[in-house]
Parts: structure tokens; sequence; C-alpha cells
């Protein structure tokens, strides 16, 4: 018999990206937030665009409503339907979600983008790292981690630099 894999809780880890995943690092979620981004709001639309379990579906959005992530709000009575809509931290993910679309544009796909993003202008759309300060394009060789206002002491991130990376 086949042991059901139990998934690890970062809660307790002083990292914004295991803080992150704890919310949106299930299967599923990001696809979810993909849709409503583009306009999905109703749990039959997910369903019917995801081919997603209902009971993973509700676990799912639960979570987000949970976390502030999307709003839950009532369209129909009589059986009670509701509206997911995404609140101002799930929009926050849009950058998420291109970053990621972008990845798996370059190196999973052999025929090229399924999909492009585009801006209203017509070009395409990127996200790319750049400093605050100057706006010069952050390589990852550049890259450097300090402690933040919400570091605890012993912060096993603190003083990483990137000597493994090449530059692009």
């Amino acid at each position: 018999m086949v042991g059901v894999m139990r998934r690890a809780s970062f809660t307790d880890m002083n990292c914004s990206v295991a803080q992150s995943l704890e919310i949106v690092g299930e299967w599923w979620t990001l696809l979810i937030i993909r849709d409503a981004l583009f306009g999905v709001t109703r749990f039959d639309e997910f369903s019917t665009r995801l081919g997603i379990a209902r009971n993973v579906l509700t676990q799912r959005l639960d979570t987000l409503v949970e976390h502030g992530v999307m709003t839950k709000e009532p369209y129909q009575d009589n059986p009670v339907r509701y509206d997911y809509r995404l609140t101002d931290k799930g929009r926050d993910l849009w950058t998420v979600i291109t970053a990621l679309r972008q990845w798996g544009d370059k190196w999973t796909t052999d025929g090229g983008a399924p999909v492009e993003s585009t801006h209203a202008c017509g070009n395409t759309m990127t996200v790319e790292p750049h400093c605050s300060a100057c706006g010069e394009r952050v390589e990852t060789a550049d890259l450097r981690v300090r402690p933040g206002p919400g570091a605890r002491e012993n912060n096993p991130l603190n003083g990483l630099r990137s000597r493994n990376a090449q530059p692009s």
C-alpha cells in the first residue's frame, strides 16, 4: 500500500518565499489565481476550465479566502452560490504568474509560448528584476541577501550571496 505523502509546513520558517508557499504553493492554486486574473469568478467556471476535482477546488478557494487573497460573495440564494474575486493581495500575484509563465515558455515548451501576454501597446510583456534605486537589471551573480526588518536572529539566509549563479 502506498502511503499518503504529507506536505511540510513552512509556518515557522523566517522566509517570505516559504510563507508565500504556505498560501499559494499547493497544486492548482496558481492556476485558480491565473484564471481569476482573467475574470473567472464562479466555482463552476473554475471547475470546468481547470478540470479540477470539486473537493480540491473547494479547499483551494477556502484557503485563498482565509488568507485574504480572494473574497467570497453570494450571487444566488437558492441554492447559495458564490463569486470568488481577487483582492489587492491576490491581484499582486500577477507578477508571479507572469514570471512563472515566462520561465515555462523558455524551459518547458518545444514549439514556443502557448499564449503571449501583451501590453495595451501590443508588445510582449515581461517581468525582469531591476534595482529599485538605479534601475539596472539585476543578474543572479549580483544578488546579495541582508537582514530585512522582519528577520529573526540567526536567520540561515543572512549573508548569503549567489555563489553558483551565472550571469545571463
